[in-house]
């Protein structure tokens, strides 16, 4: 059986390895990554607590696999297009999606996916349907070859995603076609209640890719540094036009699924406990601590600036009005079909009539 690459340059224990690449013997560069890294967590605790008061509906956090996202979001380049999943609010926040417009998507409102920022215009919808988003991205690269555009779609999924036939069949059309797509896989070990070792049988996940002729690595999703390092790599060469890559990140998902999920129930204590070991924040910051370039000093400011923006966000979307009743038939079809202009008449006039009944009792 053939042996993939697999990539690690920053232990557990927050050690570089000598031949790392160069940019990280800089402080800037790993600040900025470990700021993005401990804002995406905090960010995720506030939704969780929006979501358990009511304020939002179901939300999947990335709790312990922060490095994955933030890497994606500080690699890839303005004019490329994001693909996401729902567990992908780091590379979002990076990509210049805004808290509010994040909010919004999780607590209900369309509007949230009308992304504002240049760099995130043209990115994808979150997607809820398991490996659906895979198919999208090759439709996405696919129009960049066409154009002869050097730009690449970016996607990704959880190991649980890559049994799902969209995924193969997104694979085999990007690999045929020589597309410029990378695939990132955040192996969180858990498909919800269903481990890694018995979703799939392959050694690797990213030995998925040699069947479709695409170079497929693992790296070691808890370090930044090997996320950032690989994914340039293969940004890289989509970009030359030398087709596709496909990532295995391989980390843990140390929160619940879901907000409407209860990891305990499957999960041994001590199984987490080890996890929470390798996690990716302390990792950096023990590499920073080490070297001088962070203290607890540091570490304070950055969680009260983090907790203030995170504050003025929530207020900004708490104070945005909900949107009219017969705004869910928009963005549905291009022409509408009758049926469902039938539906749109009959949902104006239900109104028309409630609001009529209001006065009246007035």
């Amino acid at each position: 059986m053939q042996d993939l690459p697999f990539t690690r340059f920053l232990a557990a224990n927050g050690q570089l390895a000598s031949d790392a690449p160069a940019w990280s013997a800089e402080s800037q560069p790993l600040q900025q990554l470990y700021r993005q890294m401990v804002l995406t967590r905090l960010f995720d605790q506030k939704i969780v607590a929006l979501q358990r008061t009511g304020r939002i509906g179901t939300f999947a956090p990335a709790l312990g696999q922060e490095a994955i996202g933030v890497a994606i979001g500080s690699r890839m380049q303005a004019e490329d297009v994001f693909v996401p999943y729902y567990r992908d609010s780091a590379a979002q926040l990076m990509r210049g999606v805004s808290m509010e417009e994040i909010l919004l998507y999780w607590g209900g409102d369309e509007r949230g996916s009308d992304y504002r920022a240049a760099s995130a215009v043209q990115d994808f919808p979150v997607c809820v349907p398991i490996a659906t988003q895979a198919l999208h991205a090759c439709g996405v690269a696919t129009a960049f070859r066409i154009r002869g555009e050097h730009r690449v779609a970016v996607t990704t999924c959880g190991d649980g995603a890559t049994s799902k036939g969209d995924f193969l069949e997104a694979l085999n059309v990007a690999g045929a076609w020589q597309l410029p797509v990378v695939f990132v896989i955040n192996n969180n070990q858990w498909a919800i209640s269903v481990p890694r070792r018995i979703q799939c049988a392959a050694p690797t996940l990213a030995q998925k890719a040699l069947g479709a002729g695409i170079p497929g690595e693992q790296v070691d999703g808890n370090d930044v540094i090997a996320v950032c390092e690989r994914l340039d790599a293969a940004l890289q060469r989509a970009r030359q036009g030398k087709g596709p890559t496909l990532l295995e990140c391989l980390t843990y998902r140390l929160g619940d699924h879901t907000t409407a999920d209860d990891a305990s129930r499957y999960r041994s204590e001590e199984e987490v406990r080890q996890a929470w070991r390798e996690e990716p924040i302390v990792r950096l910051r023990t590499l920073l601590a080490g070297r001088g370039d962070w203290d607890e000093e540091r570490e304070q400011a950055l969680v009260a600036d983090a907790q203030l923006r995170l504050q003025q966000a929530v207020e900004r979307f708490e104070a945005i009005a909900p949107r009219a009743p017969e705004a869910l038939f928009e963005h549905v079809y291009a022409s509408w079909p009758q049926a469902l202009a039938e539906q749109r008449e009959t949902l104006l006039e239900r109104l028309r009539r409630q609001a009529t009944q209001g006065v009246a009792h007035d």
